[in-house]
């Protein structure tokens, strides 16, 4: 290989190491949780590739009460999540295709393997800090609103 091919591949290779390194690529967007009596706005990164929703909140020391993440999945399935290097109590919420919650875990456990797990099919979790569901009365059968939950079924 040529001294100058071997430079344009080592570039390359450096510009596409970047991006997995760098965390969730995605911008924060904002998730709308609608209640039976109000709405909840809620900043989230955005975990939508397998790297970015197996690293998901692990490793944080403290997340905003207006804070969170939404992972967006390519299919519909049940969904299992798990609190392996997660620091912090998270509230789980489970996310049918037309938006529905189906369930919420409420204030998983950090640091464990335990399986947190839906009651049926999912497309999308959003997590948020602990107890912040209870606190804002969000239960299953609210709906939570974002652009790719919103046309996931456009898909």
């Amino acid at each position: 290989m040529s001294k100058a091919r071997m430079m344009i591949t080592a570039v390359l290779l450096c510009f596409l190491a970047v991006p997995a390194c760098a965390g969730p690529a995605s911008d924060d967007q904002t998730v709308t949780v609608e209640t039976s009596s109000t709405s909840h706005r809620f900043t989230v990164e955005l975990a939508l590739n397998d790297q970015e929703r197996a690293r998901g909140l692990m490793y944080r020391e403290e997340l905003e009460a207006d804070k969170g993440m939404l992972f967006i999945f390519d299919d519909s399935a049940p969904r299992s999540f798990w609190m392996r290097n997660t620091y912090i109590p998270l509230d789980i919420i489970f996310i049918r295709a037309d938006g529905r919650i189906l369930n919420i875990v409420r204030e998983a456990r950090p640091r464990t393997d335990t399986p947190r797990q839906s009651v049926g099919r999912a497309i999308a979790v959003l997590e948020i800090a602990g107890g912040r569901a209870a606190e804002l009365a969000i239960n299953a059968g609210d709906y939570v609103r974002h652009p790719l939950i919103d046309g996931w079924q456009a898909r």
